[in-house]
């Protein structure tokens, strides 16, 4: 198993895959648990706790949020916003992507109404058009530097770290994890919701989360034969990927839950090696809603049984920050449109089969994925993989001293990205 990354620390380097994780072009399993993360003032509340994380990034330098408009995104500019008022440090600057002609990535509605509510005119614009695709010119340009990387975005991020100066950015990734329902979920509405007649799927539900461990592992293996479901998995890499689906369950106490998914390798590899990348831009990304202190008061306060749901979550959260329908929000945009192109496709069609383990990959099935209509997502880091075969580089490289060379680049900026509202270290808010 490949070492963890601690986040902040000198020479940090990007986390890899291991050999088995390639066969399956996934991360498996947990890191062990580190007492010293957990460790972490106990008085403080989850909304203290994310109060705390944010107003660390005022002050050193500019504070950019990359804001989508999505809930996550939304209340981690809302709680810097407040905090920039509160202490009359700068405001933080939103660094948003659009997506000319893509509806299912439209969020400008939500854009708008989130920024009239917080009264932010400045933010970064950046036109997305095939500039994140997974083998464009910047893919390639980190894939030849930095080898292979999970997840394949990673490479592709930087095209917002160099529009940026020096400073701190945050995210909102880690909600979909963290500010979300859990295996107890189910069972709390079931018992605590106070529905006179639950739902048959709210019951369903609830059985499930208290399955014994061998029926949810009949079900998992049963799920991953179907050979529709990631066509070019070949058995034994189904087999792997059903094990780990099922061992990584989690308990079922919502407080446990949540280290347990801090620990994951997925969530460790996809929100750590996105701040290696930052770093090497001169920026210091931070993921509020994932943070050790912030998950630890997340743990504390739902206890053993936990809360409602993701939107009961944001509304305890942010009830305050932002309106309503922005916190109750079931709607979600996709992106994946914009990483898979032309230049994906032409690669497939020229794709020379034997950069992957027959016995884990079938080539021909994942040639054909490619040149689908709509390839499945996760078939686009073995696109990466396979690049990588192909221009000498093998999948297991691991040029990790990368990252300690910063690649900031020298050249202007390129002028598609647009800065709309004031400008200058003027830009202040009073208290409010």
């Amino acid at each position: 198993m490949s070492g963890r990354t601690h986040v902040g620390e000198a020479g940090m380097s990007y986390q890899r895959l291991t050999a088995r994780e390639r066969a399956v072009a996934a991360p498996l399993g947990a890191m062990p648990p580190s007492r010293e993360v957990r460790r972490a003032d106990g008085r403080l509340s989850t909304r203290a706790a994310l109060e705390q994380a944010v107003a660390g990034a005022l002050g050193a330098g500019p504070c950019y949020v990359l804001f989508s408009g999505g809930r996550d995104s939304s209340l981690v500019l809302a709680l810097a916003t407040r905090a920039a008022r509160l202490v009359g440090a700068p405001l933080p600057i939103p660094v948003t992507a659009v997506y000319p002609g893509d509806e299912r990535a439209d969020e400008s509605s939500w854009q708008a109404l989130v920024l009239g509510h917080l009264g932010l005119t400045e933010r970064i614009v950046l036109p997305v058009t095939d500039q994140r695709s997974t083998l464009g010119d910047l893919a390639t340009r980190h894939l030849r530097r930095r080898g292979l990387v999970w997840p394949e975005a990673v490479h592709t991020q930087p095209l917002f770290f160099e529009q940026l100066d020096p400073g701190t950015i945050l995210t909102g990734e880690g909600g979909d994890i963290f500010v979300e329902g859990r295996r107890i979920t189910p069972l709390h509405l079931l018992v605590h919701g106070g529905r006179r007649r639950p739902s048959g799927a709210l019951v369903r539900a609830a059985a499930m989360s208290l399955a014994p461990g061998a029926l949810l592992r009949r079900q998992v293996r049963r799920r991953w034969a179907d050979p529709d479901l990631l066509p070019w998995l070949r058995p034994a890499a189904r087999e792997i990927l059903a094990a780990d689906e099922a061992a990584l369950r989690g308990p079922l106490r919502w407080d446990a839950s949540c280290w347990a998914d801090f620990d994951q390798r997925a969530t460790r590899l996809g929100l750590d090696n996105a701040v290696v990348s930052a770093a090497e831009y001169g920026l210091r990304m931070r993921h509020p809603l994932a943070e050790a202190p912030v998950v630890g008061a997340l743990a504390r306060e739902g206890g053993a049984w936990g809360f409602r749901g993701r939107t009961s979550l944001f509304r305890r959260l942010g009830s305050d920050l932002l309106p309503d329908e922005v916190l109750a929000r079931r709607s979600k945009a996709a992106f994946n449109s914009s990483r898979w192109g032309e230049r994906e496709r032409a690669f497939a069609r020229e794709f020379q089969p034997g950069g992957f383990d027959p016995d884990f990959v079938d080539e021909e099935r994942l040639r054909a994925e490619w040149l689908s209509p709509r390839p499945h997502p996760a078939s686009f880091f073995l696109a990466q993989m396979a690049w990588l075969h192909q221009a000498g580089v093998g999948p297991g490289s691991d040029r990790s001293q990368a990252a300690a060379e910063p690649v900031r680049p020298s050249v202007p900026r390129p002028g598609w990205a647009r800065r709309e509202g004031p400008r200058g270290p003027g830009r202040r808010g009073a208290a409010r």
